[in-house]
């Protein structure tokens, strides 16, 4: 599903749509900065489930010994700013994993993960919502690529509170507006816990799970560690595409789809009980 969604994005970057006057961007193809060598890949567990949804990418990583090494750091929504070093780092790698971020309400408060695409110049967003085999759905053949702008909007921090929980935006764009159709086409498609994304700009990437990517679950689930780990796994195995590893992403995407299509460990959100861990464990059965 990945590489479908990759020429479709590379396309689309080749001349971005905005309404207004932009500097010219150099895109070639979405996978621009990895040569097949070893990387690091800035990694941000993020709030609640994060670290579980992270932890479950990390070890299926290290159980395939994939040429990826993470540079890990502590960042939480309630902080006022990304830290400088967590900036540099990403720039310096080009690529990130990230866990939701919890995002502040109101009071002209900038998310972190806006900020994140502001300082990155990150301004196209990639969510490939298709049927997963396996998972009953209402719709079948669902095979939905949505492409939104990142930066501006609604989701441009440009928010205040005009009385006390309403929140007013200053400017409104297509980004809310492709939102909402990222996560009703989600739904459609089996839900936004299998759906993978990316977001983009002409010199890096952050992947994170595609539809409702601020999603930090709850403090129940995060207690009894059953958060569903499938929609990161399979935007992890976006960026191994993106860095030039399409063997290692094909063996993720199979092991995950494999494990889905079984029935027998799946959390609650896709019709089973199991925990995290239970569900890892079996997507690192399956990748033998």
């Amino acid at each position: 599903m990945a590489r479908r969604s990759a020429s479709i994005l590379s396309r689309l970057l080749a001349n971005p749509p905005s309404p207004f006057a932009a500097p010219s961007r150099s895109i070639t193809y979405m996978p621009r900065p990895g040569d097949g060598a070893p990387r690091t890949v800035t990694l941000i567990p993020g709030d609640g489930i994060g670290p579980l949804v992270t932890g479950a990418v990390e070890q299926v990583m290290e159980a395939m010994h994939a040429p990826v090494h993470f540079e890990r750091y502590e960042v939480f929504g309630h902080m006022r700013r990304v830290p400088e070093e967590v900036i540099e780092s990403v720039k310096r790698n080009k690529v990130c994993l990230k866990g939701g971020l919890a995002t502040p309400v109101g009071g002209g408060v900038s998310s972190l993960n806006m900020q994140l695409r502001k300082e990155l110049d990150i301004f196209a967003s990639l969510v490939n919502c298709i049927n997963v085999p396996g998972l009953a759905t209402r719709h079948e053949n669902v095979d939905i690529v949505v492409i939104r702008e990142n930066t501006e909007g609604e989701y441009a921090g440009l928010e205040h509170e005009v009385v006390p929980g309403v929140v007013e935006s200053l400017k409104v764009t297509p980004n809310l507006y492709g939102n909402l159709v990222a996560n009703t086409a989600a739904g459609i498609a089996g839900g936004t816990g299998v759906m993978p994304g990316g977001n983009v700009g002409a010199e890096h990437a952050i992947f994170e799970q595609g539809a409702s990517a601020g999603n930090v679950g709850n403090d129940k689930m995060v207690e009894q560690k059953k958060a569903n780990p499938v929609a990161l796994l399979l935007s992890s195995a976006m960026m191994l595409r993106h860095l030039r590893f399409p063997t290692f992403a094909d063996r993720l995407e199979t092991a995950v789809k494999q494990v889905i299509q079984e029935g027998k460990w799946r959390t609650k959100d896709l019709g089973g009980d199991c925990t995290t861990q239970e569900m890892v464990d079996a997507v690192i059965a399956a990748l033998d």
